[in-house]
């Protein structure tokens, strides 16, 4: 399903890139002068993570006018459900690596239409990365071309994480950026082959991502295998799989009853 807007992706890229320039400069700041607090306990937000809000709901709101607007520092409003097409963004993704002056946070930015994401921007200044995904136009990171993992086996997969469950120690980790949308990007880039969470979570944390790595090749669904859906009343999903398509099958079976288990508690 290809997008209706005539927006191009490069100019959802361009507008990134001016909220980037934003986030790099208070990004010199981590550790020093910048503002921070918490929403609730273990849940930072900076000034930065709002100025980039605002900076981007000016710009992509004079984009596209009659699209809703879901975003997690703005609150939220429920006419966006009579929208046919919202912005689903996360300002800061991985705030508590931006705070902290490490690399592993993004701005993340979506167009939603009809309930699935048809366009995705993801963007790492502090790393040099910008990733692009479009519905039938494949994705790309720094203008290349992506190819998703595409790993036929199940054990020894590579997993962004820190440390893995005694039932999972045949899988292999690597590096794991606090932003889950960059994690689902690595295995876009095939430098992973498996993201997979099991707790409850929110739309605009995976939905540049989700196309982007789509668009590559990976397969992007819920923790128990089902389809992602976007703007729905409550924004929030159980987990989210990402990973080489040969491998999902299996990965859905490993985390079944852990996933069934950890639902129950409801989001």
């Amino acid at each position: 399903m290809q997008s209706r807007t005539k927006v191009s992706p490069d100019t959802i890229k361009h507008i990134v890139e001016e909220a980037s320039t934003i986030a790099v400069t208070a990004f010199a700041r981590a550790g020093g002068d910048l503002q921070v607090w918490d929403k609730m306990p273990g849940d930072p937000v900076s000034e930065t993570d709002l100025a980039v809000d605002n900076f981007l709901r000016d710009r992509l709101g004079a984009l596209v006018p009659d699209a809703g607007w879901l975003s997690e520092e703005t609150a939220d409003d429920v006419s966006r459900l009579d929208c046919g097409r919202i912005w689903l963004v996360d300002p800061i993704d991985g705030t508590r690596d931006f705070v902290r002056g490490r690399t592993g946070w993004a701005i993340s930015v979506a167009l939603v239409e009809d309930g699935h994401v048809v366009m995705g921007v993801l963007a790492a200044p502090a790393r040099g990365e910008y990733w692009i995904g479009a519905r039938g136009r494949g994705a790309f990171l720094n203008g290349k071309r992506l190819k998703a993992s595409r790993r036929q086996s199940f054990a020894g997969s590579r997993v962004p994480t820190d440390s893995l469950p005694k039932a999972d120690v045949d899988l292999t980790v690597v590096e794991k950026p606090n932003s889950i949308a960059l994690r689902m990007a690595m295995v876009a880039d095939d430098r992973a082959d498996l993201l997979a969470t099991l707790r409850w979570g929110y739309e605009w944390d995976i939905g540049a991502a989700a196309i982007i790595a789509e668009e590559a090749g990976a397969r992007v669904t819920d923790a128990l295998g089902g389809e992602l859906r976007f703007n729905k009343p409550r924004a929030n999903a159980f987990g989210v799989l990402c990973c080489a398509p040969d491998i999902h099958d299996a990965a859905v079976e490993r985390l079944r009853e852990r996933a069934v288990r950890l639902s129950a508690g409801g989001g």
